[in-house]
């Protein structure tokens, strides 16, 4: 089955309510007490059990998930990207995240905050229902391990976005709703063994790739391993890291591998390919709904300059020259990374052509987030392009692996992992390879995917200083405190002075 169902239904308004100062609930937010809680989940069956999970899934769509806040603390913020756009455009949101300059007062923060909350709020909703119900338990035990991975993936960005963060673990009743426990920061240590208890209880738990209960866009075996296996990377659990890895690179828990052409990974012929391991599922459907609300849009080439054209976007997220200077000659992926405007015109894949360098704002921008209007799905709604989020892909997993393996004296399997991926990037085999040398390639395989700010960080901690010195070959300051983004503003007055901001934000 699927994942482009509209199953939007939450039961769980007082979180959301702590979390994302939402305000109203009418309509699609209706408070139950947990025994009706208890009482409906006995009653489950399995195809309203699984649209339950979907309802989780479908959080993944959401515009200030993974749209143009998303695209703002992550890219943006790094050094992969500039801001773009025109200069004076969204200037105190994404102005200050490419400046490093950000407090709590910024909306973007609270975008994302609230967001990934309200996907924490409905994955609890969906793992009490099924805790509760009579279904058959490998069923049931399959479906909350899939919720406990998206639960996992949900606190895993939110660890890095923002450090020590609230730990919600299930449904809160009305009288704990003004509880300091859930309005109180756990420590980063303890966010992280919670995304582990849930990623090892979805390995345990989901189907391998190729399973009959494994349909396409669900978390499989795979996908928790290499989840894992990137936060084990994250916890500098060299061991765990490898062993996770390698059981996706022995092709243990189904078979996956590199897409022959780099440039098709993010074209719609790429979705779900042998390649992924896990990505948001879109598709075109009549309210056009299942898509990343502007995602697409938001990094597309924008007009400007002396000629009129139809634009196809807002221009933000532009490559930066630090990233461009990254590439060596002859690597495959810059062209197929960046869309670089020529004095005379550019010519994309699909055959829209951009009149030239005079026409648009920016030189450069992003060419895995394009999503074609003429060439590709889509239901004519340019802020609705149903483009698949590529989550985790095998070529990652490789680089866990080389990261791993290096990190254990096994510079030969580092080697070879990074060897697999030079053919399609048109570069040579290597036969040895340094921790840094990994760190470039992860960075020039992974351009433009979300990952830089929070890689820079985690190699920070190994190698102190490396953080602000890419930053300042980007032309950017980073301070101490850039290790984290600052706690939305907004979410400490609605916490009632339990949460605390972070050091050195205001």
């Amino acid at each position: 089955m699927n994942l482009i169902l509209n199953y939007k239904k939450i039961w769980c308004c007082l979180i959301v309510l702590m979390f994302t100062g939402i305000t109203s609930c009418d309509n699609y937010l209706d408070v139950k007490p947990q025994g009706q809680i208890d009482q409906e989940a006995s009653a489950l069956d399995p195809a309203t059990a699984l649209k339950l999970v979907i309802g989780v899934y479908n959080t993944m769509w959401e515009g200030n998930m993974h749209g143009f806040s998303y695209v703002g603390m992550t890219n943006i913020a790094s050094d992969d990207a500039d801001k773009g756009s025109n200069s004076g455009d969204d200037m105190p949101n994404s102005g200050a995240l490419d400046n490093l300059t950000m407090d709590g007062s910024v909306n973007t923060l609270n975008s994302i905050w609230s967001t990934f909350y309200l996907g924490v709020a409905r994955a609890n909703q969906a793992l009490s229902s099924l805790e509760g119900s009579t279904l058959d338990e490998t069923l049931k035990n399959q479906l909350m391990g899939e919720v406990r991975f998206l639960r996992a993936y949900f606190y895993f960005d939110l660890v890095r976005f923002f450090g020590g963060v609230p730990k919600i673990d299930r449904v809160i009743t009305p009288q704990e709703s003004n509880s300091a426990t859930f309005q109180t920061k756990a420590s980063a240590d303890e966010i992280y063994a919670f995304i582990i208890s849930d990623l090892e209880f979805a390995l345990t738990n989901v189907a391998a790739k190729g399973q009959a209960n494994a349909a396409v866009g669900r978390a499989t075996k795979g996908a928790a391993a290499g989840m894992l296996a990137k936060v084990m990377l994250y916890r500098q659990n060299w061991q765990r890291a490898f062993s996770l890895s390698d059981s996706i690179v022995t092709q243990k828990l189904g078979t996956y591998g590199l897409l022959d052409n780099y440039f098709e990974i993010w074209r719609e012929t790429g979705a779900n390919s042998i390649e992924s391991i896990f990505e948001v599922q879109t598709g075109e459907n009549a309210a056009c709904e299942a898509a990343i609300a502007n995602y697409a849009e938001c990094q597309a080439p924008r007009a400007g300059g002396k000629f009129g054209w139809a634009d196809l976007g807002w221009g933000f997220g532009t490559p930066s020259q630090s990233l461009l200077d990254e590439y060596e000659d002859g690597d495959r992926r810059e062209a197929a990374t960046i869309i670089t405007i020529q004095p005379n015109g550019t010519f994309l894949w699909d055959g829209f052509r951009i009149p030239g360098r005079d026409s648009v704002e920016n030189a450069r921008y992003n060419y895995k987030s394009y999503h074609s209007q003429t060439a590709e799905t889509n239901c004519g709604n340019r802020g609705r392009l149903p483009k698949n989020l590529r989550i985790l892909r095998y070529g990652e997993i490789l680089l866990i692996h080389a990261e791993a393996a290096l990190a254990l004296n096994n510079g030969a399997a580092a080697a070879t992992d990074i060897s697999a991926l030079h053919p399609r990037a048109g570069l040579g085999p290597v036969t040895t390879v340094t921790r840094e040398y990994i760190w470039h390639e992860r960075r020039v395989e992974l351009a433009m995917e979300h990952d830089r700010f929070f890689d820079l960080i985690r190699q920070d901690a190994l190698v102190p200083g490396r953080a602000a010195a890419a930053f300042t070959a980007h032309g950017k300051t980073f301070n101490a405190r850039n290790k984290v983004f600052p706690i939305p503003q907004r979410q400490i007055d609605l916490g009632g002075g339990n949460l605390k901001q972070n050091d050195g934000y205001n």
